[in-house]
């Protein structure tokens, strides 16, 4: 994975997308194209910001931070 790539996805893992990436975020993606907004107070980040989470990658060696935002259409 680059800084700056752009993934589209609804459930599914995208294409060259990182196996242990999309293990640490796909619960994320999936709460968001169901239309959440967060877990506890509805929202992952701040209220200015719903529909948005912040997630790292498990890998310790070479942590990538993933920004995650649902697109409406």
């Amino acid at each position: 994975m680059k800084e700056g790539q752009v993934f589209y996805s609804d459930y599914a893992k995208p294409d060259g997308f990182c196996d242990e990436a999309w293990k640490a975020i796909y619960q994320y993606v999936f709460a968001l194209a169901n239309g959440s907004e967060g877990w506890y107070d509805n929202t992952w980040i701040d209220p200015k910001h719903k529909g948005t989470a912040i997630c790292s990658c498990n890998d310790g060696l070479r942590p990538v931070i993933i920004k995650i935002e649902r697109i409406e259409g």
